[in-house]
């Protein structure tokens, strides 16, 4: 079987959209969970089963913008106002 032009540029069209995919696919950058005491809990929970959406409602008692509460980096994005905190979507938890 002869491959033809057609068949040569479904095949380069593959080979840049693969390329690209693989481009862009770096490293996380986002900061993991810290495995720290105050922490504990949630990777507790999470080995237990629980959900990554209800241990994310916990976040906000210490990460807040309220005195005495972690604040936000500069560029991190804002938590939706009607929607819930989806802090583990990105953070994820380290390998222990």
């Amino acid at each position: 079987m002869k491959i033809g032009k057609k068949d040569w540029f479904f095949i380069a069209l593959i080979v840049v959209v693969v390329g690209v995919f693989w481009a862009i696919s770096g490293e996380v950058r986002t900061k993991k969970v810290p495995f720290d005491d105050n922490h504990r809990k949630f990777y507790e929970a999470f080995h237990r089963g629980e959900e990554k959406m209800t241990i994310d409602q916990a976040c906000p008692a210490c990460h807040n913008e309220q005195p005495g509460g972690i604040p936000f980096p500069r560029n991190h994005p804002v938590k939706p106002a009607e929607g819930p905190m989806r802090c583990l979507f990105c953070h994820k938890f380290k390998q222990q």
